[in-house]
């Protein structure tokens, strides 16, 4: 059974250089991404990937941090065209172990923004392009990120979602940081469910018609609160006096958690089988896709997979919903047509 990884992470070497000569030091989270061999050594990359035989690919992209939060508009489009050559220059001469790519948006360049989305994807085939929850700070909702997002779903490519939270986001509002890395561990599945949330009732699914948004780690926080999302949700405006966000909810043209539904996810779920469970639960059987956040775990790249892998064979479904979440589902998403 052929497997297709739909969100995993590389930092080409082209773009690891630009990288290291724009940012100088590595700290924090860029630091633990560039001590992974995994990242930035594709004979490493390969012999990981060859642990899982030869129908094991991976669809490439780029790790965190955010451009945005690295560089200027400038820099994050230098960096940005950087990544998206060199994965696409790796697909091509690695089709077998990379079928597909994912370019990373430079968000804070209104500018050029969709000009290199386009290029991106019309002249070098990326599957689609990736963004974070927050872009330097700003929600994903706010009028000038607009054209990004109808140009994506007029293009008919997905949106890869990544969630961003640093440690200067602190757990409490007397606080200056977050402790014990609370701001990745809950941080950033509630940064990915945030970021759904405006996407929905800023009307996106409304105002861009065809908008596919492939959620990282499982969906968030959304399939494990489905009865806050929903009914609790349904009292929007009960609780706030200052405005009225009841008629944020009915201005939508669906129940609002239809819209929800329509976003899709991944397995990356660093072992939780419950967490594969509630996504397909909650998504549905054609919207959820393998995926193992390689190389972040203990082992550097092995771990996840294998777990993920294993997590899914072990599962109590058909096999006819195996091979969907193994290659169909991605096959369909990426546009790659029948094996």
């Amino acid at each position: 059974m052929k497997k297709i990884d739909i969100f995993n992470h590389i930092w080409p070497k082209p773009f690891f250089d630009a990288l290291i000569a724009h940012i100088g030091e590595m700290t924090d989270i860029t630091m633990r991404s560039g001590a992974v061999p995994m990242m930035t050594d594709l004979d490493r990359r390969f012999e990981v990937m060859d642990k899982f035989g030869e129908d094991y690919q991976q669809v490439l992209s780029l790790a965190s941090p955010p451009l945005e939060k690295l560089a200027g508009p400038e820099k994050a489009l230098e960096l940005s065209k950087i990544g998206s050559d060199s994965m696409a220059e790796l697909c091509r001469k690695y089709p077998e172990r990379f079928p597909a790519f994912v370019g990373t948006a430079p968000m804070n360049n209104p500018d050029a923004l969709v000009e290199e989305c386009r290029r991106a994807v019309e002249d070098l085939g990326a599957a689609g392009m990736q963004i974070f929850t927050n872009i330097a700070g700003n929600p994903v909702d706010l009028p000038e990120y607009e054209p990004f997002f109808e140009y994506m779903a007029k293009a008919g490519k997905p949106v890869w979602l990544h969630p961003a939270r640093g440690e200067n986001f602190a757990d409490y509002k007397n606080e200056s940081r977050s402790e014990y890395e609370i701001w990745w561990t809950f941080g950033w599945p509630y940064e990915t469910s945030a970021a759904m949330a405006r996407m929905v009732f800023s009307r996106f699914f409304d105002k861009f018609e065809g908008l596919k948004v492939l959620t990282h780690h499982a969906g968030g926080m959304i399939p494990f609160f489905e009865g806050r999302v929903g009914p609790g949700w349904d009292q929007m405006g009960k609780r706030t006096t200052d405005r009225d966000l009841a008629a944020v909810r009915k201005a939508l043209k669906r129940p609002h958690l239809d819209y929800f539904k329509e976003f899709y996810a991944d397995t990356a779920s660093f072992g939780s089988a419950k967490a594969i469970e509630h996504a397909i639960e909650f998504f549905g059987e054609d919207r959820v896709m393998f995926a193992s956040d390689a190389p972040f775990d203990p082992e550097g790249g092995p771990m996840y997979i294998r777990e993920t892998i294993r997590i899914l064979e072990e599962l109590d479904i058909s096999d006819e919903l195996r091979a969907k979440l193994f290659e169909g589902n991605a096959r369909k998403f990426l546009g790659l047509g029948a094996a």
